[in-house]
């Protein structure tokens, strides 16, 4: 699986744990900046990746920023994407299981490294349910179409 990682300046230094982590699961990752400390817009850096996701040249995802609502608002935007600001354990796991969030979208500053390493398991390792949930997510889709 390739993963785009992505920041605003509030997620810089976080962007490379998350990095590491995508790594210590086997997988590749993509780094699409911010790369450097200057003040950035959130929404550049979210659309970006997300239309990366979008396109089918990652599988999936993950934004950064103070809290990661922004990145997961701006994302969200794209046709195909299903971004899910997750605070923990549960909510990253129910992301997946749940709602086949194919972007997560991080604080970039509320967590140690070991919770980001242990979030981004999850979220990779987790597999989509279908079933009842695969009927929400079509309707989720269809919601993009008007």
């Amino acid at each position: 699986m390739k993963v785009a990682i992505g920041s605003d300046h509030r997620g810089l230094r976080q962007r490379e744990v998350i990095a590491k982590g995508v790594a210590l699961v086997g997988h590749d990752s993509l780094d699409c900046g911010t790369f450097s400390t200057e003040s950035v817009d959130y929404p550049d850096v979210a659309a970006d990746v997300a239309r990366r996701v979008a396109s089918g040249a990652v599988d999936r995802a993950v934004l950064l920023c103070g809290t990661g609502i922004g990145v997961s608002i701006a994302a969200n935007k794209i046709p195909g994407i299903r971004a899910a600001v997750c605070w923990d354990r549960d909510s990253t796991r129910l992301s997946r299981e749940h709602n086949d969030a194919n972007v997560l979208c991080l604080s970039g500053e509320r967590f140690s490294d070991e919770e980001y390493f242990d979030l981004i398991k999850i979220w990779l390792e987790t597999p989509f349910q279908g079933g009842r949930h695969a009927a929400r997510v079509a309707k989720i889709t269809a919601l993009e179409n008007g």
